[in-house]
Order: structure tokens, then C-alpha cells, then sequence
């Protein structure tokens, strides 16, 4: 299984969509909370090529992007692809 770190803040709707897909698909992934977080968040925006909106999401270390991203690949049929590696 590959390694998934989402960067979320509190009362996000897009966190929370990103969250339940991941875990309707069983994904153990790490979360990391950057709304408050102020070193979180730039780590957040260094990893990420200067993107600052919430979530953020890496699979195996490779940004794919926020919620919308991620659903474009589910949508695609590569999102199982991207979490089966590893």
C-alpha cells in the first residue's frame, strides 16, 4: 500500500470529502493538521510547490494535488493504481 499524508484544517468541507474517500477505500494515510500550525502550513506549501489551499495531498511523496485532484483521479480509474503502489 502507498504512503498518503493529507495536510487539512479544521472545518474544511474539502478535508472532510478528501477524509472519507480515503477512508471508504480503507487507506491508511497520515494527517497532518496545518490550519493552526503555522510550520506545518509551510512545510505544507514548500512540499507542494506553492500551493496554499486545504487539502493537500502526497501518495508515495508526489503532490497530486487537493480534493477536486484527487476525485478527478478516482474518477479516471487511477487513483487505485497511485494507492497500490508501494
Amino acid at each position: 500500500m502507498a504512503k498518503v499524508e493529507i495536510y487539512t484544517r479544521e472545518f474544511c468541507p474539502y478535508c472532510t470529502r478528501a477524509l472519507q474517500l480515503l477512508e471508504n477505500k480503507g487507506v491508511k494515510y497520515t494527517h497532518v493538521d496545518a490550519g493552526m500550525d503555522p510550520d506545518k502550513k509551510a512545510e505544507m506549501i514548500q512540499r507542494s510547490n506553492g500551493a496554499r489551499t486545504f487539502p493537500q495531498i502526497f501518495i508515495n511523496d508526489q503532490h497530486i494535488g487537493g480534493c477536486d485532484d484527487m476525485f478527478e483521479l478516482e474518477y479516471d480509474g487511477k487513483l487505485d493504481g497511485l494507492l497500490n503502489a508501494g
